[in-house]
Protein backbone atom coordinates (compact mmCIF):
# COMPACT_ATOMS: atom_id res chain seq x y z
CA UNK A 1 0.00 0.00 0.00
CA UNK A 2 1.26 3.45 -0.86
CA UNK A 3 2.08 5.28 2.36
CA UNK A 4 -0.34 8.05 1.34
CA UNK A 5 -3.29 5.92 0.37
CA UNK A 6 -6.55 6.18 2.28
CA UNK A 7 -7.39 2.81 3.84
CA UNK A 8 -11.09 3.45 3.20
CA UNK A 9 -11.20 4.73 -0.37
CA UNK A 10 -7.91 3.11 -1.48
CA UNK A 11 -7.11 6.35 -3.30
CA UNK A 12 -3.86 8.27 -3.00
CA UNK A 13 -3.93 11.90 -1.95
CA UNK A 14 -1.79 14.76 -0.74
CA UNK A 15 -0.89 14.64 2.94
CA UNK A 16 -2.99 17.73 3.70
CA UNK A 17 -6.04 15.78 2.51
CA UNK A 18 -5.32 12.86 4.83
CA UNK A 19 -4.94 12.14 8.53
CA UNK A 20 -2.17 9.83 9.69
CA UNK A 21 -2.83 7.27 12.41
CA UNK A 22 -0.39 5.16 14.41
CA UNK A 23 -0.66 2.49 17.07
CA UNK A 24 0.43 3.39 20.60
CA UNK A 25 2.31 1.11 22.99
CA UNK A 26 -1.04 -0.08 24.40
CA UNK A 27 -2.24 -1.14 20.92
CA UNK A 28 -4.67 1.78 20.78
CA UNK A 29 -5.01 3.67 17.48
CA UNK A 30 -4.22 7.38 17.85
CA UNK A 31 -4.28 10.22 15.31
CA UNK A 32 -0.92 11.72 14.41
CA UNK A 33 -2.02 15.21 13.39
CA UNK A 34 1.55 16.53 13.17
CA UNK A 35 2.70 13.42 11.27
CA UNK A 36 5.74 13.00 13.50
CA UNK A 37 4.90 10.09 15.82
CA UNK A 38 7.18 7.06 15.51
CA UNK A 39 6.11 3.76 14.08
CA UNK A 40 4.26 2.57 11.06
CA UNK A 41 1.32 4.73 10.10
CA UNK A 42 -1.76 4.48 7.96
CA UNK A 43 -3.78 7.23 6.30
CA UNK A 44 -7.47 8.10 6.16
CA UNK A 45 -9.19 10.81 4.15
CA UNK A 46 -9.36 13.88 6.38
CA UNK A 47 -13.09 13.96 7.08
CA UNK A 48 -15.32 12.54 9.78
CA UNK A 49 -17.22 10.26 7.40
CA UNK A 50 -14.16 8.27 6.37
CA UNK A 51 -12.65 8.17 9.86
CA UNK A 52 -15.93 6.75 11.19
CA UNK A 53 -16.00 4.19 8.38
CA UNK A 54 -12.43 3.10 9.09
CA UNK A 55 -13.32 2.55 12.74
CA UNK A 56 -16.65 0.80 12.08
CA UNK A 57 -15.27 -1.57 9.46
CA UNK A 58 -12.19 -2.57 11.47
CA UNK A 59 -9.95 -1.23 8.72
CA UNK A 60 -7.23 -0.15 11.14
CA UNK A 61 -6.51 -3.74 12.16
CA UNK A 62 -6.31 -4.68 8.51
CA UNK A 63 -3.98 -1.78 7.72
CA UNK A 64 -1.64 -2.49 10.64
CA UNK A 65 -1.93 -6.27 10.19
CA UNK A 66 -2.48 -6.60 13.91
CA UNK A 67 -5.26 -6.55 16.46
CA UNK A 68 -5.62 -2.93 17.53
CA UNK A 69 -8.11 -1.08 19.67
CA UNK A 70 -10.18 1.83 18.43
CA UNK A 71 -11.63 3.84 21.30
CA UNK A 72 -15.37 4.54 21.49
CA UNK A 73 -16.50 7.79 19.84
CA UNK A 74 -13.26 7.72 17.86
CA UNK A 75 -14.43 10.23 15.24
CA UNK A 76 -15.52 12.68 17.94
CA UNK A 77 -12.13 12.35 19.63
CA UNK A 78 -10.35 13.26 16.40
CA UNK A 79 -12.66 16.27 16.07
CA UNK A 80 -11.76 17.45 19.57
CA UNK A 81 -8.05 17.17 18.83
CA UNK A 82 -8.39 19.14 15.60
CA UNK A 83 -10.44 21.80 17.38
CA UNK A 84 -7.91 22.03 20.23
CA UNK A 85 -5.08 22.46 17.73
CA UNK A 86 -6.96 25.20 15.86
CA UNK A 87 -7.87 27.11 19.03
CA UNK A 88 -4.34 26.80 20.38
CA UNK A 89 -2.89 28.29 17.23
CA UNK A 90 -5.54 31.03 17.31
CA UNK A 91 -4.35 31.95 20.79
CA UNK A 92 -0.75 32.16 19.57
CA UNK A 93 -1.87 34.38 16.70
CA UNK A 94 -3.53 36.73 19.19
CA UNK A 95 -0.31 37.00 21.17
CA UNK A 96 1.53 37.77 17.93
CA UNK A 97 -0.93 40.57 17.12
CA UNK A 98 -2.37 38.61 14.19
CA UNK A 99 -5.99 38.48 15.33
CA UNK A 100 -8.68 41.03 16.11
CA UNK A 101 -12.23 40.67 17.37
CA UNK A 102 -15.36 42.78 17.48
CA UNK A 103 -17.63 43.43 14.51
CA UNK A 104 -16.17 46.85 13.68
CA UNK A 105 -12.54 45.73 13.81
CA UNK A 106 -13.34 42.63 11.76
CA UNK A 107 -15.15 44.60 9.09
CA UNK A 108 -12.27 47.11 8.92
CA UNK A 109 -9.75 44.28 8.56
CA UNK A 110 -11.80 42.74 5.76
CA UNK A 111 -12.33 45.97 3.84
CA UNK A 112 -8.71 46.99 4.34
CA UNK A 113 -7.40 43.72 2.93
CA UNK A 114 -5.65 42.75 6.17
CA UNK A 115 -7.89 39.79 7.01
CA UNK A 116 -6.88 36.30 5.98
CA UNK A 117 -10.03 34.65 7.33
CA UNK A 118 -13.05 35.43 9.46
CA UNK A 119 -14.46 33.47 12.38
CA UNK A 120 -18.06 33.71 13.58
CA UNK A 121 -19.19 32.23 16.87
CA UNK A 122 -21.93 29.61 16.63
CA UNK A 123 -24.21 32.07 18.43
CA UNK A 124 -23.58 34.88 15.91
CA UNK A 125 -26.76 36.65 14.83
CA UNK A 126 -27.67 36.55 11.15
CA UNK A 127 -27.57 40.34 10.88
CA UNK A 128 -23.98 40.57 12.16
CA UNK A 129 -22.80 37.79 9.87
CA UNK A 130 -24.53 39.43 6.91
CA UNK A 131 -22.76 42.76 7.42
CA UNK A 132 -19.36 41.13 7.44
CA UNK A 133 -20.30 38.96 4.45
CA UNK A 134 -21.18 42.15 2.57
CA UNK A 135 -17.72 43.49 3.38
CA UNK A 136 -16.17 40.27 2.08
CA UNK A 137 -18.14 40.55 -1.16
CA UNK A 138 -17.14 44.19 -1.58
CA UNK A 139 -13.48 43.26 -1.12
CA UNK A 140 -13.68 40.69 -3.90
CA UNK A 141 -15.49 43.09 -6.26
CA UNK A 142 -12.73 45.64 -5.69
CA UNK A 143 -10.10 43.12 -6.75
CA UNK A 144 -9.15 41.93 -3.27
CA UNK A 145 -8.89 38.36 -1.99
CA UNK A 146 -11.81 36.02 -1.37
CA UNK A 147 -11.76 35.83 2.41
CA UNK A 148 -13.21 32.61 3.82
CA UNK A 149 -15.44 32.65 6.88
CA UNK A 150 -15.96 29.82 9.35
CA UNK A 151 -18.46 29.10 12.12
CA UNK A 152 -16.71 26.35 14.06
CA UNK A 153 -16.76 27.30 17.75
CA UNK A 154 -19.09 28.63 20.42
CA UNK A 155 -18.46 32.11 21.81
CA UNK A 156 -16.95 30.76 25.03
CA UNK A 157 -14.20 28.88 23.16
CA UNK A 158 -13.40 31.81 20.87
CA UNK A 159 -13.28 34.13 23.86
CA UNK A 160 -10.94 31.83 25.75
CA UNK A 161 -8.56 31.57 22.80
CA UNK A 162 -8.60 35.30 22.10
CA UNK A 163 -8.57 36.51 25.68
CA UNK A 164 -11.84 38.38 25.45
CA UNK A 165 -15.46 38.16 26.46
CA UNK A 166 -18.48 38.00 24.19
CA UNK A 167 -16.30 37.27 21.16
CA UNK A 168 -18.83 36.81 18.36
CA UNK A 169 -16.77 37.87 15.33
CA UNK A 170 -13.01 37.65 14.83
CA UNK A 171 -10.54 38.07 12.00
CA UNK A 172 -7.18 36.40 11.58
CA UNK A 173 -4.75 38.72 9.86
CA UNK A 174 -2.46 37.87 6.97
CA UNK A 175 0.88 36.87 8.49
CA UNK A 176 2.91 33.76 9.21
CA UNK A 177 0.92 33.22 12.41
CA UNK A 178 -2.30 33.79 10.48
CA UNK A 179 -1.32 31.22 7.86
CA UNK A 180 -0.75 28.65 10.62
CA UNK A 181 -4.24 29.35 11.98
CA UNK A 182 -5.75 29.12 8.51
CA UNK A 183 -4.22 25.70 7.91
CA UNK A 184 -5.80 24.34 11.08
CA UNK A 185 -9.18 25.97 10.52
CA UNK A 186 -9.30 24.55 7.00
CA UNK A 187 -8.48 21.09 8.37
CA UNK A 188 -11.19 21.27 11.04
CA UNK A 189 -13.78 22.63 8.60
CA UNK A 190 -12.98 19.89 6.09
CA UNK A 191 -13.22 17.23 8.80
CA UNK A 192 -16.71 18.49 9.68
CA UNK A 193 -17.86 18.43 6.09
CA UNK A 194 -16.93 21.90 4.86
CA UNK A 195 -18.86 25.17 4.73
CA UNK A 196 -21.17 24.75 1.73
CA UNK A 197 -22.92 28.10 2.18
CA UNK A 198 -19.65 29.98 2.25
CA UNK A 199 -18.25 28.07 -0.69
CA UNK A 200 -21.41 28.75 -2.67
CA UNK A 201 -21.09 32.47 -2.00
CA UNK A 202 -17.48 32.57 -3.17
CA UNK A 203 -18.33 30.52 -6.24
CA UNK A 204 -21.13 32.94 -7.08
CA UNK A 205 -18.75 35.86 -6.74
CA UNK A 206 -16.24 34.17 -9.02
CA UNK A 207 -19.00 33.58 -11.57
CA UNK A 208 -20.04 37.22 -11.44
CA UNK A 209 -16.47 38.36 -11.95
CA UNK A 210 -16.04 36.03 -14.92
CA UNK A 211 -19.28 37.35 -16.44
CA UNK A 212 -18.09 40.92 -15.98
CA UNK A 213 -14.80 40.13 -17.72
CA UNK A 214 -16.67 38.53 -20.64
CA UNK A 215 -18.87 41.61 -20.96
CA UNK A 216 -15.83 43.86 -21.05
Amino acid sequence: MNDRTCIVTRKTAETDDLIRFVVGPDSVVVPDLKRNLPGRGCWVSADRLHVDQAAAKNLFSRAFKAKVEVLPEFGAMVDRLLARSALGMLGLARKAGAAVFGATKVEDAVRGGAALLVLHAEEAAEDGVRKISQARRATVHLGGPAIRAYKLFPEAELGLALGGTNVIHAAVLASDAGAAVQKRMVALDRYRGGSPDDLAMLAALAGQDDAAEDWE
